[in-house]
């Protein structure tokens, strides 16, 4: 009986456990300031975190959507299936990019700034890839880069848009051979569930790889660093809130669904997002949870993948605040013409930069470029852009939890008593543990 009690005396929620690696993260970072072999150290740390989830990724992915898109079967509701998401996915996007415009004409965060003090900050680790991406960042060479030309390629440099095009005709081709298919279904089926074991193990050092990684990030530019764009970061984040409790809340009540729900059924996932700055970190568990929150295998399959690439509302919102935000700073007033031209290129960059490393300076070098305001100025926001992208990580993980549960219920494929009932188990298990941790 001791044992027992004082099992459940030391048992620790995932969130809690994430938000004490956060935390331990910070003092770290703070106590190793500019010590390069505790930078170093963290870094190391922090990176092997991170590799050890892309190992199970693209697996997961694979294995999932093959066999979702296999059981979908039906080539016209696939289609009907992406044409909504698709098209959920740009009218979210595009109300964030114009949502990130409004705050910024607003507040005018950026003539408060001296952008004459300008460092040299280094940003190539940003923008190694820009000028290709901001040359050729247009609408065939989006749609051309979707086709793979060598899957393995693909595979290897983790281009998810490819894959996931494979992956469909792969599935479809694997349905239309009918019982013979059935081996490879079985396969693939057995593939994903190994790979959501190997997952559950993985997330055992989720805690660790979050106070490595905060710590590394602190320890090199210090929370004194944040003070002269201290502004420009609360106004992001009040328009991420903005974006997910105003937005995001009236699409969920629009189709019947709570948003507190939904947030009560991924909340580790996106604490772990945020600590992370990685939404690849929680996809696998993603995948997981929405479908055992009633979401059919073949709409999660599909549309949380496809959200990655096409769903950033996240990024979509900080885009086109720091884009005005350096307008301003700059002192360039742009006309309302000038605006909506923004607000149509960063619809289509933000598309055509997907999986791309450092894919929000590429877009911003793009968008800048194109109204005339200096491209140094990414210089500017560089440094707390690791601050920011944990709450963009955060935005883009909810925001497309959200839409797979919307595509489902649009599609007669959400099971809400299904969903009742997963609520209750992950209530029931948080109160378990609260009361086992109060003992």
């Amino acid at each position: 009986m001791l044992a027992m009690h004082t099992h459940r005396r030391l048992h620790i929620s995932t969130s809690w456990q994430i938000l004490i690696g956060l935390i331990l993260g910070l003092i770290l970072g703070t106590v190793f300031y500019q010590n390069k072999t505790a930078i170093t150290a963290m870094n190391n740390v922090g990176t092997m975190f991170i590799d050890l989830i892309q190992m199970i990724v693209l697996p997961i992915v694979i294995s999932c959507l093959t066999v979702g898109i296999a059981s979908m079967g039906d080539v016209r509701k696939l289609g009907r299936v992406g044409v909504k998401t698709l098209v959920y996915f740009e009218i979210i996007t595009t109300i964030a990019i114009i949502l990130g415009l409004v705050i910024a004409n607003v507040f005018h965060p950026g003539t408060l700034v001296n952008i004459k003090s300008l460092t040299a900050t280094n940003i190539s680790q940003y923008v190694a890839s820009a000028k290709t991406v901001a040359k050729d960042g247009s609408l065939w060479t989006l749609v051309k880069s979707i086709i793979p030309t060598n899957i393995f390629a693909s595979l290897s440099a983790g281009n998810m848009m490819p894959i996931i095009f494979f992956c469909v005709l792969f599935g479809l081709g694997t349905a239309s051979l009918g019982s013979k298919g059935q081996i490879i279904i079985d396969f693939l089926d057995a593939v994903s569930q190994v790979m959501f074991k190997v997952t559950n193990w993985v997330m055992k050092t989720a805690p660790i790889g979050v106070c490595a990684l905060i710590g590394a990030t602190i320890a090199q530019m210090g929370l004194s660093a944040l003070k002269p764009l201290g502004y420009f970061i609360l106004l992001t984040y009040v328009a991420f809130a903005l974006l997910i409790v105003v937005v995001m809340g009236l699409t969920a009540r629009l189709f019947g669904l709570r948003l507190a729900h939904i947030f009560s059924v991924i909340k580790d996932e996106v604490i772990l997002a945020f600590s992370t700055s990685s939404s690849e970190t929680v996809l696998p568990r993603l995948m997981d949870k929405m479908e055992n929150y009633g979401v059919s295998r073949s709409i999660v399959s599909f549309v949380i993948p496809t959200g990655y690439s096409f769903n950033l509302d996240g990024a979509a919102v900080y885009e086109s605040l720091a884009a005005l935000f350096l307008a301003q700073a700059y002192n360039i007033n742009l006309t309302l013409m000038q605006q909506l031209s923004l607000v149509l290129i960063l619809m289509l960059t933000s598309k055509g930069t997907a999986g791309v490393s450092g894919a929000v300076f590429v877009v911003l070098l793009a968008t800048m470029s194109s109204i005339g305001v200096p491209t140094s100025g990414l210089a500017f926001i560089a440094g707390i852009d690791r601050i920011v992208d944990m709450g963009r990580t955060a935005v883009n993980v909810f925001g497309n939890s959200l839409a797979s549960v919307v595509v489902a219920k649009s599609e007669g494929e959400f099971d809400a008593d299904q969903a009742q009932r997963y609520l209750e188990q992950v209530r029931g298990h948080n109160r378990a543990v609260q009361s086992g941790a109060a003992e």
